[in-house]
């Protein structure tokens, strides 16, 4: 909708620099909601369910520099006990972290969930 209303702002007015310091202060405001709302050490959190997962976690750990744990789960509808991997990451890192569990696994069942705050390796120290 942003996007919209600059493009039309520029059109109508013949004024490229409105538009760019539009789109530029537009961008600023949401980083600084996404602050105010989420926090500094926001992250997120993904849950992997996979037949693959020690390939997964090797390729997290090459490729991305992020470490996984290992969780026992049980499917209730399978009746089968499975090893989901967990993996706190940036929001940065998510998409990278979906493609390579995609592409080893197109089968793999990916939850991301939201991250108040990691401490830890990596993450905040305190």
């Amino acid at each position: 909708m942003d996007t919209i209303i600059v493009s039309l702002n520029v059109f109508f007015f013949k004024e490229i620099e409105i538009g760019l310091y539009s789109a530029i202060a537009i961008y600023l405001m949401g980083k600084m909601i996404d602050i105010l709302f989420e926090g500094i050490y926001f992250t997120k959190l993904l849950l992997i369910i996979s037949n693959k997962n020690e390939e997964i976690a090797k390729q997290i750990g090459d490729k991305i520099k992020r470490g996984t744990t290992g969780l026992f789960g049980k499917g209730m509808y399978t009746n089968e006990e499975k090893l989901i991997l967990m993996c706190a990451a940036s929001r940065g890192d998510i998409a990278k972290i979906k493609m390579i569990a995609r592409k080893i696994d197109p089968e793999s069942f990916i939850v991301i969930t939201n991250s108040r705050e990691v401490v830890g390796l990596g993450f905040k120290k305190t």
